[in-house]
C-alpha cells in the first residue's frame, strides 16, 4: 500500500490538504498527517511533530515553497518513494535534493491523481 503523509495538513474543511485526507481515506490508502496544529480529520490524527512517521511511501506537500527548506532533511530522512508537489508547492530548488536521495519528484495534484485512478 502507498502509505501517504499529508504534509501541511489543515483542520479547516475547505483546505485542499483536508480534502486530500478525506479522499485518501475514502480510497483505502493508509494516511497519516503532519500540520501546525494537532487535531483529527476523517479519522486521521494530525501530528505536530515529525518524529513518529515510518514506512512512508508518498509525501504529498501542502506547504508554501518558502516554508519548505526547514523540512528538507525531515522529508528526505523519511525515505519516501515519492514526493508530490501539489499546485502552489512547486519548488525547483528541492527537486534535485530529493532526486539525489532516489526519491521521485512528481509535480501533480493529489486530488486529480485520485480522481483519475493514477495515484
Amino acid at each position: 500500500m502507498k502509505k501517504t503523509l499529508v504534509f501541511g495538513a489543515s483542520l479547516k474543511s475547505g483546505r485542499y490538504s483536508n480534502i486530500a485526507i478525506k479522499r485518501l481515506v475514502d480510497n483505502d490508502i493508509p494516511t497519516v498527517a503532519f500540520g501546525l496544529r494537532k487535531g483529527e480529520v476523517h479519522g486521521v490524527h494530525i501530528a505536530d511533530r515529525l518524529d513518529s512517521f515510518q514506512d512512508i511511501h508518498t509525501v504529498t506537500l501542502y506547504i508554501n515553497p518558502k516554508r519548505q527548506p526547514e523540512y528538507y532533511n525531515h522529508i528526505i530522512n523519511l525515505q519516501p518513494n515519492r514526493v508530490i508537489f501539489n499546485p502552489g508547492t512547486e519548488n525547483p530548488q528541492f527537486y534535485p535534493l530529493l532526486e539525489e536521495s532516489n526519491i521521485q519528484v512528481e509535480v501533480a495534484c493529489t486530488l486529480v491523481l485520485l480522481a483519475t485512478h493514477q495515484y
